[in-house]
């Protein structure tokens, strides 16, 4: 090594020191990223309030670590199913169980800005977004309906962000357990706690879970409204506390995390590939004659399918190609949702739905198509592309989103 790049060096580690020295003595910014997990300390966690509440001997808690739909086909018992989230979105059949397990006498509690579209319609409700009039302040203020738990001031966000209440269409039948406003003015109140009665049980919805956040709860008086709030949830019945439908991870998949998460660790781990960058720009040069390159053969894999399609379609195999249809599809749910193909019954049916985000009458529906075409030998053109438009449908709907 040169001289010159003796002092190259030497400039540049210094330099790579000062910047590592700015960035760890640099504050770490506030996380205002909602997660409303039980154990996260960060502000829009809710370690303070299940903490707290958890620790009350008067009530009786099962937290629920599987989806809705799972734990209410193993019969759950009579109680409060709590949701407490950034959004809550059920599909069709979740949705339904739900409500009958309400209708029944118990009771569904849910606290989340966005909340099942189905839901609301079925209580004859939609949410809006509460836009100030006279100035651009979106500090929302809280306080109840019931003048038992009425607070004389309000309970005030410090912090600002839009609010959310609930629009009545004319059928609508709900009772407003409490209010939100950003302006002190009692003509701009609108409902963000409701009750609504579900057969013999009953629903609450309420749009600002920031209220059970660790930041508010902290702030003043505010923890008497949390209190406040569970003054209407049953207690002589167990409280299921939903941990499936969070905003924060319950644990941690990528193996970088415990490393970054050190301060001290994670300072070793950037000069270690700061020196990977030093090592290949000085001693990394090429030491050797150059490989000459090896183009590898092309895959024509795809080519070979399409000619054999192509001479399936000319010799108007139809049949044929309904039967491959049908096996390639088998095969892709044996391999992306690892579920046996072998035997297609009620609990099959309930997997794919489950795993694929389909519900279980579109999966139904489709192996009846299925059964349907690869029992008739005299399945035409028409039958043919019928059928693969109903499969690539199912794959393009998948956990609810189109499949690249």
């Amino acid at each position: 090594m040169g001289k010159t790049s003796k002092l190259f060096f030497g400039f540049f580690l210094l330099l790579v020191i000062f910047l590592t020295y700015l960035e760890a003595t640099e504050p770490e910014p506030v996380n205002w990223t909602p997660s409303y997990m039980s154990d996260d300390k960060i502000p829009l966690g809710s370690f303070v309030f299940y903490e707290s509440w958890k620790n009350n001997k008067n009530w009786e808690f099962e937290e629920i670590a599987i989806p809705p739909f799972e734990k209410l086909s193993d019969s759950l018992g009579n109680g409060t199913y709590f949701f407490l989230n950034n959004s809550a979105f059920f599909d069709q059949d979740e949705l339904h169980k739900l409500l009958d397990w309400v209708s029944i006498g118990n009771e569904l509690f849910i606290s989340a800005r966005s909340i099942s579209p189905e839901l609301l319609d079925t209580l004859q409700l939609e949410t809006r977004v509460f836009i100030p009039k006279n100035d651009l302040s979106s500090k929302p203020q809280l306080n109840f309906k019931n003048s038992v738990l009425k607070s004389e001031t309000y309970f005030k966000f410090k912090n600002e962000f839009s609010s959310l209440f609930f629009h009545q269409k004319d059928s609508a039948k709900i009772e407003i357990l409490g209010e939100i406003n950003i302006q002190e003015d009692d003509k701009n109140k609108q409902a963000n706690f409701i009750k609504s009665n579900f057969g013999k049980g009953q629903i609450y919805l309420h749009t600002t879970p920031e209220a059970f956040g660790n930041y508010f709860l902290l702030t003043g008086q505010n923890y008497k409204y949390a209190e406040n709030i569970l003054a209407y949830v049953n207690k002589e019945k167990p409280v299921f506390l939903d941990n499936y439908y969070k905003a924060g991870k319950t644990f941690y998949s990528s193996p970088l995390y415990i490393l970054l998460s050190n301060n001290r660790l994670k300072w070793a781990y950037y000069f270690l590939l700061a020196g990977c960058v030093l090592f290949i720009i000085f001693e990394g040069k090429r030491k050797q004659r150059a490989i000459p390159v090896v183009n590898p053969l092309k895959n024509q894999s795809y080519e070979y399918a399409k000619t054999v399609g192509d001479l399936y379609l000319e010799e108007k195999e139809y049949g044929e190609l309904i039967t491959k249809k049908i096996s390639l599809f088998l095969e892709y749910i044996r391999i992306h949702y690892k579920i046996p193909t072998k035997t297609i019954d009620e609990e099959f049916h309930t997997l794919l739905a489950s795993k694929s985000g389909n519900n279980i009458t579109s999966g139904k529906k489709l192996f009846a198509k299925i059964e349907k075409f690869s029992n008739n030998t005299n399945a035409g053109k028409s039958e043919f592309y019928e059928l693969s438009e109903a499969i690539n449908n199912f794959k393009s709907h998948s956990n609810g989103k189109p499949r690249k």
